[in-house]
């Protein structure tokens, strides 16, 4: 698809700063949001193009609802427009991250704010389990179609093992169940060849640890947002920028700002060094996804059928689902106080049972135990 360069830059800043305003509850949300904008009020893309637009960012690495939002600007605002609306998408939940991070980070943040934040995160690992199940649902109906079900139950297995043992490592697991299935698929030429993730990864080892962490964030996340949890997570408590409880906060944090899952990184790069460290992780983790858009826009309907793009995510797809379910365990760690115990398990019934969506879950948890910690009458 050709950029059209149909809106000025400040009516794409207008509508896409409108759009990371109020874009609560993940990427559902972000795609109904940008459906009801692009699609159905100005009919700036066609139901197929914005259906072809999902499919591609749902192959490509990197936070989807994002690169889908900074697509559907590029087409309509051309190169610039792709820049504006992106920052314009991310900007209003990076700043308001940055804050509470800045606050719950800090020498003696607030009571209620420590309770907001610890009813929240006990949320996050029947959210895991939640993003995991739906994200593998589709892929067994696809697998009972076309085959290979006994492999995506090994690399499922292999994603939540790596998860649980084997920490920063955890992204070379990822690439490897990408690099089998390709082998076994007699593709292994292409986009995402062995050689080229290899170089890939040889390069980025070599940078500095805050900045690694967000290129991981950026390059290594397949399977959508989520995902970076577990990638960030080891690196996050190996270099002590933050605890294990003040983890599950960030992503508590993440799930309750607007805009995407990722700006979890900020709160990261924040305990690492400040506000600056905050922007950084930021920038070096969406960096890849701007590019993504400004470089191959173009080609996005041949990437979503793309046999060797879809062939590594039949194995990386899996095991980075299998990680997300598997962080629910490291969560855990996080989880200090009984009153939280008992919100898991509220939360794992709302969740998982009842199939419900977790925003209203982690407000009410928030509100819970914001209140219940600031009035004294819950320890933490």
């Amino acid at each position: 698809m050709q950029s059209r360069s149909t809106l000025s830059a400040s009516a794409v800043a207008r509508h896409w700063l409108r759009l990371g305003c109020i874009g609560f509850g993940g990427p559902p949300a972000h795609l109904q949001l940008l459906r009801q904008l692009c699609v159905l009020d100005h009919e700036w893309l066609t139901e197929d193009e914005f259906s072809h637009a999902v499919a591609a960012t749902s192959i490509l690495p990197g936070p989807a609802s994002t690169q889908t939002a900074i697509y559907c600007a590029w087409v309509v605002g051309g190169p610039l427009g792709a820049v504006i609306g992106g920052l314009a998408f991310i900007l209003p939940g990076l700043v308001l991250i940055i804050a509470f991070a800045a606050v719950l980070l800090s020498s003696a943040p607030p009571l209620w704010l420590l309770g907001a934040a610890g009813g929240a995160g006990a949320v996050v690992p029947a959210l895991a389990l939640g993003t995991g199940r739906s994200l593998l649902e589709p892929m067994l109906q696809q697998r009972r179609r076309s085959g290979g079900g006994w492999r995506l139950f090994g690399y499922l297995a292999t994603g939540v093992l790596a998860t649980v043992t084997l920490g920063s490592w955890l992204v070379l697991v990822l690439l490897g169940c990408g690099m089998i299935e390709l082998l076994l698929q007699n593709r292994p030429k292409g986009l995402l060849s062995p050689f080229t993730s290899i170089g890939l990864l040889g390069v980025v080892a070599g940078l500095p640890a805050l900045v690694l962490t967000g290129l991981k964030v950026g390059l290594f996340s397949f399977g959508g947002g989520f995902v970076i949890v577990p990638l960030m997570r080891a690196d996050a408590l190996h270099h002590g920028w933050l605890t294990s409880s003040q983890f599950l906060d960030a992503v508590a944090l993440g799930q309750l700002t607007p805009g995407p899952v990722v700006q979890t990184i900020a709160v990261v790069g924040y305990g690492a060094h400040g506000v600056g460290g905050a922007l950084l992780a930021s920038g070096v983790a969406f960096a890849p996804s701007f590019l993504f858009v400004l470089i191959g826009g173009r080609t996005f309907t041949v990437i979503r059928t793309n046999p060797t793009a879809l062939s590594f995510l039949r194995g990386a797809g899996p095991a980075a689902i299998g990680a997300i379910m598997g962080s629910s365990i490291l969560f855990a760690e996080g989880i200090t106080e009984v009153w939280q115990w008992f919100i898991v398990g509220i939360a794992t019934g709302w969740i998982l049972v009842a199939r419900k969506t977790p925003v209203f879950m982690l407000l009410e948890a928030a509100v819970a135990g914001g209140f219940g910690v600031g009035l004294g009458w819950l320890p933490h």
